[in-house]
């Protein structure tokens, strides 16, 4: 039995792609303690238990090394009645900020 180049061409996608999505679902959660905590500590409600991945680019961190810059974006409730839009920059595994809309305080 040979194994071709194409074939080993796709099985390395196929582990490279599967390896990407496990970092990625990583990263996910620290952005989502993230906002989690941010919401709580400002006594908001962070609204359907999840972000969503908006923004994926290549930047360079301080030291000059290249990263994943990844932009989530959550919604939150000041009093349950509204909905604002809320914003967490990864670069790496890093948390660079967490952004809010302008919200009415409750």
């Amino acid at each position: 039995m040979f194994i071709e180049l194409s074939d080993l061409f796709w099985v390395s996608f196929i582990c490279l792609g599967m390896f990407y999505w496990w970092k990625a679902q990583q990263v996910k959660e620290v952005a989502f303690r993230a906002a989690n905590k941010t919401c709580k500590e400002m006594g908001l409600q962070l609204l359907d238990q999840s972000i969503g991945l908006r923004a994926l680019w290549l930047k360079r961190d301080d030291d000059g090394q290249l990263k994943l810059w990844r932009r989530y974006q959550f919604e939150f409730s000041s009093t349950g009645d509204d909905r604002y839009t809320g914003r967490v920059i990864v670069l790496g595994r890093r948390i660079t900020s967490v952004d809010l809309e302008p919200h009415r305080i409750g």
